[in-house]
């Protein structure tokens, strides 16, 4: 059975954040030695110039695995399918603890300048729906045949179904940096609980969302559109229980588990193995093959 990631920046000091294709593959080698088979590096939001560096170190990798064979020669590493753009096109107002400074506005012609020469490895693009611009952009992502994500925003329920029907297919980490859910306003939250073709990310560990939203999402949304991600960083140490990935001021900077050590946590805690292992497996790849013919 295939476990897929489809959302880690790093994890054991190392993070995409690098021109350099072997830690690309050292992060893989991390997911594989925790039962992970694919994953997609996450690049941060960064100057043009920087974020296809990083990208370019991704794509090298992927080379270096395929012509090594799919594990890159290592039976325990990750296959590296491509990359989760998780930005430029994000609300400043909801950064998290991404830089708000590197955030661009979405307009076409910074998408061609930053994916030119990628298109074939970029699989998911996260992108703020409500900003001036990003239904357009949405509709010009999901026809290159990539999946655009909606996430870092401050959209209302409206705003978040237009995004939907301009192509949009997911969120990413759901509650985590959007607008919070109200009774009078469920934003973007909401839209994606309820509308039942969005796929909705979420990090499984104990920090990033109280148990009790846990069971409130396997309650109200199929089941067979939740994606449990790592959302892993750098400072990650992929099993860690009793402490949170933060910063200097307290702020959430990426998930503390990996996918393996997330799903187990759920079933100890009463949630069907099979349910929670579709989470990582089956539904993460038809996810990535919404746009593909």
């Amino acid at each position: 059975m295939n476990v897929i990631d489809v959302h880690t920046h790093g994890a054991a000091g190392l993070d995409t954040r690098s021109s350099d294709p072997y830690q690309v593959l050292s992060i893989a080698d991390i997911h594989g030695s925790l039962g992970v088979s694919a994953i997609l590096p996450a690049i941060y939001p960064a100057a043009i110039k920087v974020m296809r560096q990083n990208m370019a170190a991704v794509k090298e990798a992927m080379e270096i695995q395929q012509k090594s064979g799919s594990h890159g020669g290592d039976r325990h590493s990750s296959r590296i399918e491509g990359v989760h753009l998780e930005g430029p096109f994000l609300n400043p107002s909801r950064c998290g603890a991404l830089k708000a400074e590197d955030f661009l506005g979405p307009a076409e012609y910074h998408l061609q300048e930053l994916i030119e020469g990628f298109e074939d490895i970029v699989r998911i693009v996260t992108i703020a729906p409500e900003l001036e611009g990003a239904e357009r952009l949405i509709r010009k992502i999901a026809d290159m045949g990539i999946v655009p994500s909606m996430g870092h925003s401050e959209a209302t329920y409206n705003e978040a179904e237009r995004g939907f029907n301009a192509g949009a297919r997911g969120i990413t980490h759901i509650f985590n940096a959007m607008r919070s859910f109200h009774h009078r306003e469920p934003g973007i939250a909401g839209f994606g609980l309820l509308n039942p073709a969005v796929y909705v990310e979420v990090i499984a560990d104990p920090w990033h969302l109280h148990q009790a939203t846990i069971d409130l999402i396997f309650k109200v949304k199929d089941p067979a559109k939740i994606i449990i991600v790592s959302d892993s960083v750098r400072e990650s140490k992929m099993s860690d229980r009793t402490k949170g990935v933060t910063d200097s001021g307290g702020t959430l900077m990426g998930g503390s588990l990996g996918v393996t050590d997330a799903v187990s946590r759920l079933v100890e805690r009463g949630l069907d193995r099979d349910i929670a292992m579709n989470c990582i497996t089956v539904n993460p790849a038809r996810y990535l093959a919404t746009y593909l013919s």
